[in-house]
């Protein structure tokens, strides 16, 4: 299932299955790596699931999440035992699962220069995640080994940044940032065109990314790139 394979490409800290379910926590780092990936049985009566969830969050001092693909049976258990979508959420509690060709190379005299490298630099981490020295959770997300860091500079400085990952037989992308004052030049598609070949260096042969609903400008670029809406997901919470 694509969703499984997102997960795998964004590893959490601490990872403990539950029957089907996966629950994971990664010091508050994105709801992603702190939620409990309700995917399939549990293995237990939900009720027992769900407190099972909240014990797990409560021992790593994150609030209790669960992930579920929206409009799913496991959406309608949540709902009957009291738990509501998480719509406070900051980053956006309903995420779009994207999936579209490999974007390609965009080459323009005036763009920026665009490269994946294995490791990420102190500009990669200071556009990704506001900071030159990242946490150690946001670390273990994100310079998981096999992952590529996708970097654009324009004139010697760093302008965008992408993180790019394996995810089974497509490619992952995630954390496309530009610099605000560089935006609505298309840097952000020649990035992807970077982080495109290379995928196709490793053989992949389709793009995955993971957008809020409300990111409309996010949505609108890669509705140009070609790709279309697999399925959505939601975070929901204890009433």
């Amino acid at each position: 299932m694509l969703e499984l394979a997102c997960a795998r490409a964004w590893p959490p800290l601490v990872c403990r299955p539950l029957g089907q379910w996966q629950l994971r926590a990664s010091d508050g780092f994105t709801g992603r790596a702190n939620s409990a990936l309700a995917l399939g049985d549990p293995g237990v009566p939900m009720k027992q699931a769900l407190e099972a969830v909240c014990e797990f969050a409560h021992s790593h001092r994150v609030d209790a999440l669960v992930q579920a693909v929206y409009g799913s049976e496991i959406e309608a258990a949540l709902a009957a035992a009291g738990w509501v979508p998480h719509v406070h959420y900051p980053a956006g509690h309903e995420v779009s699962v994207l999936l579209g060709p490999l974007p390609e190379i965009t080459a323009s005299a005036s763009g920026p220069e665009c490269v994946v490298l294995d490791a990420p630099t102190e500009a990669w981490w200071e556009l990704v995640v506001g900071r030159g020295e990242p946490t150690p959770a946001q670390r273990h997300v994100l310079a998981a080994p096999g992952a590529g860091f996708g970097l654009a500079v324009l004139d010697g400085t760093t302008v965008g940044a992408v993180r790019v990952a394996a995810a089974c037989s497509v490619l992952h992308i995630g954390r496309l940032e530009v610099v605000p004052e560089y935006r609505r030049r298309g840097f952000a598609a020649a990035l992807l065109g970077a982080a495109g070949d290379w995928a196709r260096e490793r053989e992949l042969t389709a793009g995955v990314l993971q957008v809020s609903v409300h990111n409309h400008a996010a949505m609108a670029l890669y509705a140009r790139l070609g790709f279309t809406e697999h399925h959505r997901y939601r975070y929901w919470r204890p009433k």
